[in-house]
């Protein structure tokens, strides 16, 4: 799995630290990626977004419907 999103394709940028001194060191930056439960093409998909995508409303999040146990009582009650 690569760290870029699978909405924006936002990934990976390089560049350097620079000291006091000016001295440099390469470092990267990573894009701030949350795993996601999201309806694709109508089927709930677990995908890597990035935590932009998640605030401007481009995921339609999967929810979960919590299932409760029925008893026999109450099926045949209601």
């Amino acid at each position: 799995m690569s760290k870029s999103c699978e909405i924006c394709g936002k990934k990976t940028s390089f560049g350097n630290n620079v000291s006091h001194a000016h001295n440099t060191t390469k470092r990267r930056w990573y894009p701030n990626l949350q795993p996601v439960r999201a309806l694709i093409d109508g089927k709930p998909k677990r995908i890597k977004v990035c935590t932009s995508c998640i605030k401007a409303g481009k995921v339609i999040k999967n929810v979960r419907t919590v299932r409760t146990k029925v008893s026999a009582a109450e099926s045949k009650a209601g």
